[in-house]
């Protein structure tokens, strides 16, 4: 706009100040080394590392000390009944997490308490075992392995898991031919739950896991009725797995 002066000509007038305030701008923090640090330790890939280190360092230990030597040296001498029991299915459970077969377990559980006892203390080793593969892979593994679920298997596996997980892992136990712990920390990645899978998995490792308690309980006869129907039960699931995967195997190349 332009003002008059006394000598009549016009000026401009000054431009007028704003009137909002200058709103202040916060500092910006910078991250210290210890956020840093705990950043970096948390992150999914620290913690998948962390897992496979621990499952290495296990795999290491079960090398070493050679738990396998059950079968052959029994138990040790001061420990016996319930107490006994219980340790052993604590050993059974980490032994199962460190890759020890299950079969030499159950074995070595039928071999050392008999049929019954070893039985019952197996299954808890089993459920144990499978119950801290499922909370370390579920912990130390699913955001990183997720997003890796890539290829038409591994989502129809994921995908199985997921959206019928405690039919899926009871089909799993009960037909040998999936690794114990694969089936764990497959299950772990998934979005399958606690409680239909340790179900799944207390009930459909019974026949298999009775079978080999009796198997190690007659052992030394083995020409009995008890030992030959125990070994029966263990290899007619095991060669109805084989034909189911061998028939799956086909209908997926069909496709």
């Amino acid at each position: 706009m332009l003002d008059a002066n006394r000598s009549g000509t016009a000026t401009a007038a000054p431009p007028a100040v704003a009137a909002h305030p200058l709103v202040p701008v916060p500092p910006v923090r910078r991250e210290g080394p210890a956020a840093r640090c705990t950043r970096v330790l948390l992150s999914p890939y620290a913690r998948l590392s962390l897992l496979l280190a621990l499952l290495v360092g296990a795999a290491v230990c079960v090398l070493l000390f050679e738990p396998q030597r059950l079968l052959t040296h029994g138990w040790p001498p001061q420990l016996g009944g319930a107490a006994a029991a219980g340790v052993f299915a604590v050993a059974y459970g980490l032994c199962s997490v460190a890759f020890v077969p299950r079969p030499l377990l159950n074995l070595a559980a039928g071999a050392l308490f008999g049929s019954q006892l070893g039985l019952a203390t197996a299954l808890a080793g089993t459920v144990l075992g499978a119950g801290v593969a499922f909370g370390l892979g579920r912990l130390l593994g699913q955001q990183a392995l997720r997003p890796l679920l890539r290829g038409r298997w591994l989502t129809a596996v994921d995908g199985q898991l997921s959206r019928h997980g405690f039919r899926s892992m009871l089909a799993i136990r009960l037909f040998p031919g999936v690794p114990f712990w694969a089936a764990n920390y497959c299950a772990a990645v998934s979005r399958m739950g606690w409680l239909p899978f340790l179900l799944a998995t207390g009930l459909g490792s019974i026949p298999n896991t009775a079978a080999y308690a009796v198997a190690g309980d007659r052992a030394s006869a083995p020409t009995s009725p008890a030992f030959l129907i125990a070994m029966a039960c263990i290899a007619v699931p095991a060669l109805a797995g084989t034909v189911v995967a061998w028939r799956r195997r086909h209908r997926l190349r069909g496709r």
